[in-house]
């Protein structure tokens, strides 16, 4: 008996019990779903971390104020001031894996108000114009400030879209004024939107203007010696423009200190953004940032860095060690739906051995060999455990497609995942159905015929 006309006849033994066939193959049916819905669901959230990741800009990092040691107490990240302006360009002079560089000084309680309308952004940043690039955002309509702008103070500001519908109504706001605290800023751009991140936190909520003009206007002056332990932050109207208590630069006249805001020499920002070269020389990047920070600060080998250095890649790596913890871990739990299924398959088929006792010393008295009893059962395993495989395939895919347009998860199909639930549920029908087919074919065929 060749091949074909086995499988056509374990088809038609498997047909002759439905509802007993149908219940085992319900273990494969679970296990394989089970298995298929948690690889759709982890690749969906793989690609939504790289589509995150890439939205913070492929290769970049930040740099961090870092710890401060005082009397034995050791304060936490940000804890003091230790980030400056020449810092920023430093490190695109003399790191030649960094591309792109931008000071950046941020606000979390500043106001933004257009008419009766009022806002208080997530996120206001005083960035350089290399951010835009470094943070990959484009100008959906108008257009970024210049370095020119920057250098002048200017007060011009970049919003994104959620910051255009919240305080102007949903209409382009484009050479509009609107105030932020007490000073006047022009609108000169609209950031294209990027939508919500994968921690839910909404990106186009975001004002961004030039540094130099948050840092004086807005913020306040962090001024002070690299070198001193203490750091003084401005926040009188009076203090912030123009500077008061700062001997760095020659007395000014009275017409000079009146147009002119001037930067202290020594002003601190809150942090530095960056790009590499390429997105795959961000660790040669961050060991070269670190090594020159070291050496401006004049840090000892016996000192703990005063700054901290986070980059996408650091971030991509956590979030998908993560990921694939809980991944493995709820494929070790449909794995052992597997199992608890094979286990199912061979005890039917043991159950199916002693009820066809009389057939198979039948078909031996006929000329029967033992491999082909052994042949036949095996593949009676096997087709069963297969069709339960692909009604598990269709079930766990469309158990992907519910969970997708019921709780937003982000999932995607995946043809290895096919092929490997075809792969396991063969090997599943070989290794429960070989014992069972085996004991089958060892049967006494006049033994067998006796049995009643």
């Amino acid at each position: 008996m060749n091949t074909f006309d086995t499988i056509i006849m374990a088809l038609v033994s498997l047909k002759r019990n439905p509802t007993r066939t149908m219940l085992t193959m319900l273990g494969i049916i679970i296990g394989i779903g089970a298995v298929i819905t948690m690889m759709e669901i982890g690749a969906g959230s793989s690609t939504a971390i790289r589509t995150t990741i890439e939205r913070m800009g492929a290769g970049s990092g930040i740099i961090y104020p870092g710890v401060r040691r005082v009397a034995g107490i050791k304060g936490g990240t940000n804890s003091w001031a230790s980030l400056l302006p020449a810092d920023a360009e430093a490190i695109l002079r003399e790191c030649p894996s960094v591309a792109l560089v931008s000071p950046v000084v941020r606000s979390s309680t500043a106001q933004a108000i257009f008419g009766s309308e009022n806002w208080i952004p997530n996120q206001m940043y005083g960035v350089a114009p290399s951010f835009f690039a470094i943070r990959d955002w484009e100008i959906a309509e108008g257009r970024a400030f210049t370095e020119a702008e920057v250098n002048r103070n200017s007060r011009v500001c970049v919003v994104g879209s959620t910051v255009v519908k919240e305080l102007f109504g949903g209409i382009s706001p484009l050479d509009c004024e609107m105030r932020i605290n007490n000073s006047t800023f022009r609108v000169i751009g609209i950031l294209k939107s990027k939508g919500a991140n994968m921690m839910g936190t909404d990106e186009d909520d975001i004002i961004l203007i030039p540094w130099t003009t948050m840092r004086m206007r807005i913020t306040g002056l962090r001024s002070g010696s690299p070198t001193s332990t203490t750091s003084t932050l401005s926040t009188r109207p009076g203090d912030r423009y123009p500077v008061s208590g700062v001997a760095f630069y020659p007395e000014q006249d009275s017409s000079m200190t009146s147009d002119k805001l001037v930067i202290p020499k020594f002003t601190y920002i809150d942090q530095i953004a960056f790009a590499a070269s390429s997105p795959a020389k961000i660790d040669q990047a961050q060991q070269e940032i670190a090594a020159l920070l070291r050496e401006r600060h004049k840090l000892v080998a016996a000192q703990d860095d005063d700054f901290r250095i986070r980059s996408a890649s650091d971030f991509m790596k956590m979030m998908n060690k993560t990921s694939t913890l809980m991944n493995n871990l709820l494929l070790g739990v449909a794995l052992l739906s597997l199992v608890v299924g094979g286990v199912g398959i061979m005890n039917i088929m043991l159950v199916s051995v002693t009820e066809r006792t009389r057939e198979i010393g039948l078909r031996m008295a006929v000329g029967a060999r033992s491999r082909d009893i052994l042949k036949q059962f095996l593949i009676e395993s096997v087709v069963m455990c297969l069709l339960g495989g692909i009604i598990g395939i269709f079930c766990g895919h469309g158990t992907a497609l519910l969970i997708e347009a019921h709780l937003h998860w982000p999932i995607e199909s995946s043809p290895g995942a096919v092929v490997a639930a075809f792969a396991v549920s063969a090997s599943i029908g070989i290794i429960f159905g070989f014992y069972p087919a085996w004991k089958a074919s060892q049967l006494d065929p006049i033994e067998a015929l006796r049995y009643e």
